[in-house]
């Protein structure tokens, strides 16, 4: 049984899911302060947060059985994505669910912004009838700077011919393909800011974008610009924005976030005549908290689940076809990374992940965190610590460990193999694998020697010189042990040269008997291969 924290207000419609799942159960319990989140996290499977929570360092170091954070919403600012990567910890958000929403909110407030709609209302019912000091603008042939053509930029974008507006935008990201199909015309950020009549920003919040529109911006901005801001406060300086607007760079500017929410009750934004303030409506709409907590309630089912899921913002973003053929062989590059880091001495350098067939002809990067994972769980230091495919990438550069992929020239399977390559500061060894819907994973060669072994349960692997008697001499030794052999497998190059002998046997073998087995005449090296 899987359980969830929910510790922000959620739809109910959009968490039914969770909540009718029989192998999940769900607490709702809202306004924790770190201190009690720290003290109940251990015992939770899943955290779900909209943007009150934090989600701390420290809150993650607590959480020990913690595999995902699901953030309803788009933005993850509230969660601290280096600590909950380095501790293994998947976070997932809901992208698409408020998407609608956002670039609605957006053009309200462009448009009460030009038409100055929050003020006039205010002093109309105050008593005033002051239509002369309300003198707006048009959009219609006014220039629509956007910075950020992701989900909600582009819907911006699509909304402005029908107001007649010429479109320009800036996104790092964004193909020329992409912007002629959307109708906007791609621009620098210094282009933006000296053309543009109206400016509108959609990006994340990261380190890049903090303060990215700040007192050099706004010195090269066309006289009478509009602002909005519907993304996250801090991408543009609150206080270089406030000299902008008394100096009469900016006409007029309109939040929907501030750095600091709420603001303390002094801010000069919350005065200003010319700002219009909202307290982050960028996405509440019905429609949308139902969606995005829909949304990461999916995710979050399925990343328990371990099946295929598709948004994660601490882990790179696969295609559906992608994910669904590389999917099988996930399992079988961890199983093959556990078992050649048994059979391989010293210290990890270097990771190598090859494919030949099919395989080969896909991305497989992705590939790499699963082997990684495997050879980490049997590595010294490593094999208490929570490795996983989201973190393996952060520990191989914690060890120096060099990670690469590549493609096997020639191979002499009809089917797709992974290859495992596995370097130390003392040898250099590999194993390969094969995936078939039939049959599974399993195990197809061991360095040069061919195997067909299912990679499950205790192996005993023994090098040694191909002569007779030898295959008798370990039976007869491990039967005195009282080490049953399930399965027998012997792997070699060429008569009388070297071999491999692979047996399955029902328990461990103790030091000892490991000791007698490399005491045997002919046997060069013995090693215990165990896939619980």
């Amino acid at each position: 049984m899987y359980k969830v924290l929910v510790a922000d207000p959620m739809s109910e419609l959009g968490l039914r899911q969770l909540l009718l799942a029989d192998d999940i159960e769900v607490d709702q319990s809202t306004g924790l302060s770190e201190e009690e989140l720290v003290s109940i996290i251990a015992s939770y499977d899943a955290l779900l947060v909209r943007s009150q929570t934090r989600v701390t360092r420290g809150i993650l170091e607590a959480a020990a059985r913690l595999k995902v954070i699901g953030r309803a919403g788009v933005g993850v600012d509230n969660i601290d994505l280096e600590a909950a990567t380095r501790q293994g910890v998947l976070v997932t958000n809901a992208p698409d669910g408020n998407t609608v929403t956002a670039c609605e909110h957006t053009w309200a407030m462009m448009m009460a912004l030009a038409r100055h709609i929050p003020q006039a209302y205010a002093t109309t019912v105050s008593g005033r009838w002051d239509r002369k000091a309300f003198l707006g603008v048009e959009l219609r042939h006014k220039v629509l700077a956007i910075l950020g053509l992701g989900r909600i930029g582009g819907e911006v974008a699509a909304r402005a011919a029908a107001f007649g507006m010429k479109v320009i935008g800036y996104d790092p990201f964004y193909t020329p393909e992409q912007a002629k199909q959307s109708g906007v015309t791609l621009a620098s950020l210094e282009e933006m800011w000296q053309t543009a009549d109206f400016l509108t920003v959609h990006t994340p919040l990261t380190s890049d974008t903090y303060h990215l529109i700040a007192r050099p911006q706004f010195e090269s901005m066309k006289r009478g610009i509009r602002i909005i801001n519907c993304a996250r406060g801090g991408i543009i300086d609150e206080t270089a924005l406030l000299d902008a607007l008394d100096e009469g760079i900016v006409a007029g500017a309109a939040f929907d976030v501030l750095e600091q929410e709420p603001p303390p009750a002094e801010h000069r934004l919350l005065s200003h005549p010319q700002v219009i303030v909202t307290p982050h409506l960028g996405a509440s709409t019905v429609e949308a908290q139902e969606h995005v907590a829909l949304d990461v309630s999916e995710q979050i089912m399925h990343i328990l689940r371990d099946q295929p899921f598709d948004h994660a913002v601490n882990m790179p973003v696969l295609s559906a076809e992608l994910s669904r053929r590389l999917q099988p062989y996930y399992q079988l590059c961890e199983q093959l990374g556990s078992s050649i880091a048994q059979m391989t001495d010293g210290m990890v350098s270097e990771v190598t992940v090859s494919c030949s067939g099919e395989l080969a002809e896909l991305d497989m990067a992705p590939l790499l965190p699963y082997a990684l994972k495997g050879v980490l769980s049997r590595t010294e230091g490593y094999a208490e610590r929570r490795v996983n495919a989201v973190n393996a990438h952060h520990v191989a550069k914690e060890l120096a460990i060099k990670l690469h992929t590549g493609e096997v020239q020639i191979s002499e399977y009809a089917f797709s193999t992974v290859t495992i390559r596995l370097k130390t500061e003392l040898e250099e060894r590999w194993v390969s694998g094969a995936y078939a819907p039939e049959a599974g994973g399993r195990i197809v060669r061991i360095g040069p020697y061919p195997v067909e072994i299912p990679p499950e349960g205790q192996l005993l692997l023994i090098s040694q010189q191909d002569k007779p008697g030898i295959i008798g001499r370990v039976g007869v030794l491990l039967g005195e042990a009282g080490l049953n052999i399930a399965t027998m497998q012997v792997g070699r190059q060429e008569i009388g040269g070297s071999a491999v002998m692979i047996l399955r046997i029902d328990q461990p073998p103790s030091p000892e008997v490991m000791a007698s087995l490399l005491a045997m005449p002919d046997i060069k090296r013995v090693r215990q291969v165990d896939f619980a």
